[in-house]
């Protein structure tokens, strides 16, 4: 591919400022691949990060934007024996050193050294070479690009039950019910063998929440009577596990009283920089409550997701329900970040 080819890609430049221009495919070096990308999808971190115009620890504008995609490997850099052009792959967006403090504990995912990329949303993206070597995957012949993309937001979701303690038979209560919340409500149905209610602040969420296999399902109204409804329905103890997949305060304070003794709340959900939140500290003592807080995805989780997803646990036919050209992308952030139009997730094909 020639230096001085250029191609169409989304710069991030700040709140609520995504552009599409042209600029140049990027070059590779040793190790590197370049991938053509088939299909990238948006995310509810996206939305975020489109919303506040930045990630603290994934993405400072200007920036290549998006994380989510699968494609054809179109170029591969000097040493690169495990890929060829050609290959089918789906690449997670980051990858750990597996040296630091934290990596040689099991804890990837706060590695010291966590290597992120961005560029997704564009016609072709370059992999480092670490990502390339240790959080890049064959797609199997017959899974679709679309299925592949979801791996890495799926990865998020298993990690956050596996830290939660998720066991056959446990009631797991979801708070928040967007694309990831959606995520917690298949996998811990039908990967966990949970039985799950879930919460939101509209119908339509709670009704599609059903279709994707939730026992139960309460629109939040007044905070008593949500805690009241909770435990009506596990026999006046709270949930075993409380996945709070919103990102508000607030919403971090009810989960501590809709869990039970001895309970598990997962805090998954990222507020804001600087958000401070108010727990009633005797709750959590006299009732042994765990409080967690998932972050991200390690190499393992992301190839447990690729496993589900091949085994048709999950899949685009759950969660993608548009598809826009690249030239859309703009609007279709808009309206992802004002809920317009219905959409789960979209897939973006540049």
């Amino acid at each position: 591919m020639a230096a001085t080819e250029t191609m169409q890609a989304a710069i991030l430049y700040g709140k609520e400022d995504v552009r599409l221009e042209s600029v140049p495919v990027p070059a590779i070096g040793p190790g590197e691949l370049l991938i053509r990308v088939k299909t990238a999808l948006t995310c509810g971190t996206d939305v975020k990060v489109f919303r506040r115009g930045y990630h603290a620890k994934m993405i400072k504008p200007p920036a290549l934007f998006g994380h989510e995609m699968a494609g054809d490997v179109v170029a591969v850099g000097e040493g690169v024996t495990h890929f060829k052009p050609g290959d089918r792959v789906v690449a997670a967006n980051s990858a750990p050193c597996d040296r630091c403090f934290f990596c040689v504990r099991g804890q990837q995912n706060l590695c010291e050294d966590l290597l992120f990329n961005n560029g997704a949303y564009a016609e072709y993206m370059r992999l480092p070479a670490r990502i390339a070597s240790k959080n890049t995957y064959l797609l199997p012949d017959d899974l679709d690009y679309r299925d592949a993309a979801l791996s890495e937001p799926l990865a998020c979701a298993l990690r956050g039950l596996d830290e939660s303690g998720v066991r056959p038979g446990d009631t797991v209560a979801i708070m928040g019910l967007g694309p990831i919340g959606l995520m917690f409500v298949r996998t811990a149905k039908y990967a966990y063998g949970a039985r799950v209610i879930v919460m939101a602040r509209r119908l339509e969420q709670v009704d599609r929440a059903m279709l994707f296999g939730a026992d139960e399902g309460i629109v939040m109204g007044q905070e008593t009577a949500l805690i009241s409804e909770v435990k009506a329905r596990t026999s006046g103890r709270g949930a075993d596990v409380v996945i709070e997949a919103i990102g508000q305060a607030s919403a971090w304070e009810i989960a501590t009283k809709l869990v039970r003794k001895g309970g598990t709340i997962n805090f998954f959900g990222g507020c804001p920089a600087g958000t401070k939140v108010g727990l009633d500290t005797g709750l959590l003592h006299y009732s042994e409550i765990t409080c967690k807080a998932s972050f991200h995805h390690t190499p393992a989780h992301i190839r447990r997701a690729l496993e589900l997803i091949s085994d048709q646990v999950i899949g685009a036919s759950h969660m993608v329900n548009h598809e826009e050209p690249l030239a859309q992308l703009p609007q279709v952030l808009a309206d992802l970040a004002h809920r317009r139009n219905g959409q789960i997730k979209t897939a973006i094909i540049p």
